[in-house]
């Protein structure tokens, strides 16, 4: 059975997605990251990089939820294009997208809008910015097909989904008035049955909630627990 170490932020529902969509048996093994818990020698031992999601698939150890995907989709043979389909470069083009731009300017963007010390003012534009410029590129592609790579529903959706569930936290409320293809997307990945037993992940445990002192010094160990 696979050991599928989470928490409840976009890179580890994405492979709650997959694992759900492909029905592989798996362990659920929570990383309270606001307690530290990514700290502990067990986990890093999984993952020396000390972050949400990784995996053990029998012998196989993959950290970095984009990894995790194409590692799942190889070893399943589902949600990617066959073998020697030109769609194949299409898909790794896309899936590293999300994971060298669309991700890490999310990521970046959510942390210098709501949690940063006040006086940010270059990065958080520079992070808006590129967020925004990521995202309408994922809409614009998403204008002329209904997924990613075309008709077909893949592991590059689920990448993408992971985070478009975030958008209004990364751009604002108002974000979908100008991304109605990413909500389109979000609204027909949400209706799947496998999306909604990956979001039923958030029953069963309680993570911290709490933003506080504790949260931030092992969460945002460069700024300490000042600011924020």
């Amino acid at each position: 059975m696979i050991q599928f170490y989470y928490n409840l932020s976009p890179n580890p529902m994405k492979v709650a997605l997959f694992l759900e969509e492909a029905e592989l048996p798996y362990e659920a093994v929570p990383v309270d990251t606001r307690r530290g818990e990514q700290f502990d020698p067990a986990f890093t031992a999984v993952n020396p990089n000390a972050k949400v999601p990784a995996i053990v698939d029998g012998s196989t150890t993959v950290f970095d939820s984009n990894a995790i995907l194409l590692h799942l989709a190889e070893a399943t043979g589902r949600f990617l294009p066959a073998p020697g389909d030109a769609a194949r470069g299409e898909m790794l083009s896309w899936l590293m997208f999300v994971a060298t731009g669309l991700s890490p300017f999310s990521g970046q963007c959510v942390h210098f809008r709501h949690f940063a010390p006040k006086g940010q003012d270059y990065a958080l534009e520079r992070y808006v910015f590129e967020a925004r410029r990521h995202w309408r590129i994922v809409n614009d592609r998403l204008a002329e097909r209904p997924f990613m790579l075309g008709e077909a529903y893949t592991l590059v959706d689920m990448a993408v989904w992971g985070w478009a569930r975030m958008v209004p936290f990364v751009l604002g409320e108002a974000a979908f008035a100008e991304l109605a293809h990413v909500k389109r997307l979000l609204d027909a990945i949400n209706a799947r049955p496998a999306a909604q037993r990956a979001e039923a992940l958030k029953s069963r445990h309680a993570f911290k909630a709490e933003m506080d002192d504790e949260a931030r010094r092992f969460m945002f160990r460069a700024v300490g627990t000042g600011g924020a």
